[in-house]
């Protein structure tokens, strides 16, 4: 589903579960941001090249964070485009990303799916790609979790910090954030920000009254 020019919200079935990658892309690069579960390599493939973006513009991969259904195709990726395609996440869920610890909520997995950072990302950091991104710290539902903001087209990129039900922002999904204390304060930072559009990954885009159904969920917390 098209966000705005250059802004495609990803459809990917796993089993039933819907999930949500966005892609970013202009004249000069593709950015993909989050990577789905294991396996999903080819689901990504075909859906890039339905809205027209070749695998081979992929020059960004940005993780909001390291649960496995957002890092799981992160090793196909750097197999398939070797050092042609740069990792972004933020430095407090780098080593799990990277294999050094265990994944904070899939420990338990035989051979999880890991994968180099190249760089990593700070609260308020701005990144040049694609008309521009604004990077929010908002922890809680894991320690480096990230939301992006987009300038150009106001579009807020939540990740797991909220989920939505048919287009109604639904709050934090507490069952799944181990530290529900610093999630409701991550909240508050969209209050600042204009937005016209949020996407979460698990239930989709949300448009309407954006900003004060987000006002509502943290006049809750």
């Amino acid at each position: 589903m098209e966000i705005s020019k250059g802004v495609e919200m990803l459809h990917l079935d796993f089993h039933g579960h819907e999930i949500h990658p966005i892609l970013l892309w202009d004249q000069e690069m593709a950015v993909l941001i989050d990577t789905g579960f294991p396996g999903q390599l080819e689901d990504l493939r075909t859906a890039m090249e339905k809205v027209g973006v070749s695998f081979d513009q992929l020059k960004v991969v940005i993780l909001t964070h390291q649960d496995v259904d957002h890092i799981g195709s992160l090793p196909e990726i750097l197999q398939e485009c070797g050092n042609h395609v740069q990792v972004y996440a933020h430095a407090l869920d780098k080593p799990y990303i990277q294999g050094e610890i265990p994944l904070l909520k899939d420990g338990h997995l035989e051979n999880p799916p890991k994968g180099k950072v190249d760089d990593t990302l700070i609260d308020g950091q701005e990144l040049p790609f694609c008309g521009g991104i604004r990077i929010i710290h908002t922890p809680g539902h894991s320690p480096g979790h990230i939301s992006l903001y987009l300038r150009q087209s106001k579009t807020l990129i939540a990740g797991d910090s909220m989920y939505s039900v048919n287009g109604i922002l639904e709050g934090i999904h507490e069952p799944t954030t181990p530290d529900m204390n610093a999630a409701r304060l991550s909240l508050k930072k969209y209050l600042d920000l204009d937005i016209a559009s949020v996407v979460c990954y698990h239930g989709g885009l949300s448009h309407v009254n954006v900003n004060d159904q987000i006002l509502r969920l943290t006049q809750f917390l």
